[in-house]
């Protein structure tokens, strides 16, 4: 799965690839707001953890993962 992170009052969005489903990382989003938790954290596909105060969140985005193009597109 290809999860964007939006961060209020930055710029840019953090964007990673995870091996976990769609539903495992609404699951984690919707807990880190509904336990009270101070920070959303979620680890992608190489084993590297990406930690967001959950105060800060602007909105989090699922998408199916990319599949890379090779040569013209029409």
């Amino acid at each position: 799965m290809e999860v964007k992170i939006g961060v209020q009052n930055v710029a840019r969005e953090l964007t990673l690839d995870t091996n976990q489903e769609g539903d495992e990382v609404e699951a984690a989003v919707t807990k880190a707001f509904s336990d009270g938790e101070t920070v959303l954290a979620l680890t992608d596909s190489k084993g590297r953890r990406v930690i967001v105060p959950t105060a800060h969140l602007a909105y989090v985005e699922i998408s199916s993962p990319t599949v890379g193009q090779v040569g013209f597109r029409s």
